[in-house]
C-alpha cells in the first residue's frame, strides 16, 4: 500500500463521517462536503492503484 492509497482511504472515512454529521444535523452543505470529500479520497486511492500496478 502506497501514500496515496493510504490518504484516500482517509479522506473517504473522514467524508462518510462529515456526511453523517451533516446528515445528523440536517446540514446539506456538510453532506455535500463529505460527498465530495468522499469522491476525492476515491479518485487519489485509484491513483494509488495504478501507481503501485505500474511499480510492478
Amino acid at each position: 500500500m502506497n501514500q496515496d492509497q493510504v490518504k484516500g482511504n482517509i479522506k473517504d472515512a473522514a467524508g462518510k463521517v462529515q456526511e453523517k454529521v451533516g446528515q445528523v444535523f440536517d446540514n446539506r452543505d456538510q453532506q455535500a462536503k463529505g460527498v465530495e470529500k468522499q469522491a476525492e479520497g476515491t479518485v487519489q486511492r485509484v491513483v494509488g492503484n495504478v501507481k503501485d500496478t505500474f511499480k510492478r
